[in-house]
């Protein structure tokens, strides 16, 4: 069923058509991808769906009895509010119910008189009826939907109490997400997700997401969380929308073929075209009625046909090289026993790594866990707090700054890459800014008018041309669209200098690394392949145990490998039983706090206040066992 249809919308600013001729449909339940390149529309056309901006033609539908989130638009947070708190008024109407039903025990432990019985059915009747709306709608489980959701995010226990005022640009990007989230709309739409959450978060709300019940739309560069979720991927590219059944893999699948088929059909037509353009213009030049009379008929039959329309092409970025001036040796970087901390806060203890000539390394870790600081104290920005880091013979750095704190705001496009490279002419750094898509005069812009995607483009540009032959790369897919984000990783693959990167785009990491660094308190752990491979091996430590045996092991050590990934299965089928057996005793304690509740407002029970007190307190005795068994439900998943 269609609960979400826009049809033929446009939008202009000026003479900037934003978007032109869009048309899609939105089935209940579908899981859909919005993709496209940077400043294609794909915010304005969030913001028409949600009423932010007006469209000027077109007709948009949505149903009526469905609800709409959106991050931007709904859910603004107030700074005086702690997160929990903030977070806690999605569910005021369970507040409200809660207080409520609170009044109305105590009213049900009065005495009671016969002679005013009206008063007291009221009072058991609200009750009744209180209790019903409060289980419905999921009273005794949405303290643990909070912290599940909470901690699914990164927040700790300790951050719920933390006012939103104190809380950093992407942590209440991610509050906001979190209540996004709790308030479950009908259709939901999500503007790039996946900012500001570290892996562990994100492998959480894919799972999340994957289970929702409603409609998604997600715009999102992340290819690999786009494949794990939609079904439908909307391109918008030129202003209209092009809709393909499938994940993001299937997509660039039926779009090669698509764009084969209409070329071919395109060509076919422009010869056929061309060739009566030919048969008139030559009938024309007869000069005789008859003649100028077919001319005209063939050209009638001409102006009717409906013309195909060349198929979309993407702006592409030309060719994107690394180069090294110098070939490093082959020990490339010693750190040694590394430690720091800010204050009380410890970032790592104890790190030890050797990074050797052509190894591409992702350092992955936890937000806040010191990755950025380790680079800058491998570029000497930062002093450790103990330790050395040492760089190997003839080792250049290139460091990719995420913040894009290195690029002067107040200088043109042109100014900010020359003033890096004078030796460079004219013509060399014209054609370098315009492999980059910076033609004509666009490079005459401000930094500070640009995007956040155009600033990482200049800033991966000055990279380039430094010639650098060690890499440090802090989060350099962010704000790339998806075809910059391709041509980047090309480029590392075919990079014979050496890469250090911290990110979280798995499928970049998928692609190009060979080597992951976990950093944690106590250092880093080290795992020898891409993404798939560390996160197979974190889930089951012997999954490739048989792959990785040394040559020379005995057989003694091998029995004692499999004894020990025999009790590791033998632990997580037990832990899997326990889970299972925990949510029986969730289903068989809500059983129980429904029947006690029943039972206090029968009149042989409120009547009696001893009987009465009895029922309260094996009713609150329930309801804390409830809370227990949900806290260590949630422990184990």
């Amino acid at each position: 069923m269609i609960i979400l249809s826009c049809k033929d919308i446009e939008k202009s600013y000026g003479i900037d058509v934003i978007l032109e001729n869009v048309t899609f449909n939105i089935n209940d339940g579908e899981k859909v991808g919005l993709i496209g390149p940077n400043g294609a529309g794909k915010s304005t056309l969030f913001k028409i769906i949600t009423h932010q901006l007006e469209y000027d033609s077109g007709d948009l539908y949505i149903d009526k009895n469905k609800s709409i989130g959106y991050l931007a638009q709904h859910l603004s947070l107030n700074s005086a509010n702690t997160i929990y708190e903030e977070l806690i008024t999605v569910f005021q109407d369970l507040v409200d119910l809660e207080n409520k039903l609170a009044k109305l025990e105590i009213l049900m432990n009065e005495p009671y008189d016969p002679n005013n019985e009206d008063y007291h059915n009221k009072i058991i009747k609200d009750y009744t009826t209180c209790t019903e709306l409060y289980t419905n709608r999921g009273g005794y489980t949405y303290k643990a939907e909070i912290s599940r959701v909470l901690k699914g995010l990164g927040f700790t226990e300790e951050d719920y109490s933390k006012p939103i005022d104190i809380l950093s640009g992407g942590q209440k990007t991610r509050v906001a997400l979190c209540k996004l989230l709790l308030t479950k709309p009908d259709i939901l739409l999500l503007d790039e997700p996946t900012n500001h959450l570290d892996l562990e978060a994100i492998e959480w709300l894919e799972d999340y997401l994957k289970s929702y019940k409603g409609s998604i739309v997600i715009i999102s560069h992340d290819r690999y969380f786009l494949d794990a979720i939609t079904s439908t991927t909307l391109e918008l590219i030129n202003g209209h929308v092009n809709t393909y059944n499938g994940n993001y893999s299937k997509f660039l699948d039926l779009k090669e073929k698509n764009y084969e088929v209409q070329l071919k059909a395109y060509n076919l037509q422009q010869s056929e075209i061309k060739r009566q353009e030919d048969i008139i213009e030559r009938y024309r030049s007869f000069n005789r009625e008859k003649s100028v009379k077919a001319a005209e008929s063939r050209q009638k039959a001409l102006d009717k046909i409906d013309r195909i329309k060349a198929p979309d092409k993407e702006q592409k970025l030309g060719k994107v090289t690394f180069e090294t001036q110098i070939k490093s040796g082959n020990d490339v970087l010693h750190v040694e026993n590394l430690s720091k901390s800010f204050g009380e806060k410890v970032l790592f203890n104890n790190l030890n790594i050797d990074i050797k000539r052509e190894e591409k390394i992702a350092l992955i870790g936890e937000n806040g866990r010191g990755k950025t600081t380790l680079l800058k104290i491998i570029m000497n920005d930062l002093e450790p707090d103990s330790g050395i880091s040492v760089l190997g013979k003839n080792v250049f750095i290139g460091y990719y700054d995420q913040e894009q704190s290195n690029l002067n705001f107040e200088k043109t496009i042109i100014d900010e890459v020359w003033d890096d490279f004078p030796e460079l002419t004219t013509t060399e750094i014209r054609n370098a800014l315009a492999s980059f898509l910076f033609t004509g005069d666009d490079v005459f812009k401000k930094i500070s008018l640009l995007s956040g995607g155009e600033k990482c483009r200049i800033n991966l540009l000055k990279l380039i041309l430094s010639k650098s032959n060690f890499l440090l790369l802090d989060e350099p897919t962010n704000h790339l669209d998806i075809m910059s984000r391709e041509a980047l990783e090309n480029a590392i693959l075919g990079y014979d200098g050496t890469v250090l990167v911290i990110s979280h785009d798995r499928y970049f990491l998928n692609k190009v690394i060979n080597k992951i660094y976990e950093l944690a308190e106590n250092g880093v752990k080290e795992y020898l392949g891409n993404y798939s491979y560390y996160s197979e091996k974190k889930k089951n430590p012997l999954r490739f145990q048989e792959e990785e045996e040394i040559i020379g092991k005995t057989k003694t050590q091998i029995q004692n490998e499999k004894k020990k990934k025999r009790d590791l299965e033998k632990a997580e089928k037990a832990e899997k039983l326990k889970v299972k057996n925990i949510e029986g005793e969730i289903s068989n304690l809500e059983k129980l706090i429904v029947d006690l509740q029943n039972q206090l407002c029968l009149e042989e029970i409120y009547s009696d206040a001893k009987k009465s007190e009895n029922i309260n307190k094996q009713l609150l005795e329930a309801q804390n066992n409830l809370d227990a068994l949900y806290g260590e439900w949630e422990r184990l998943i």
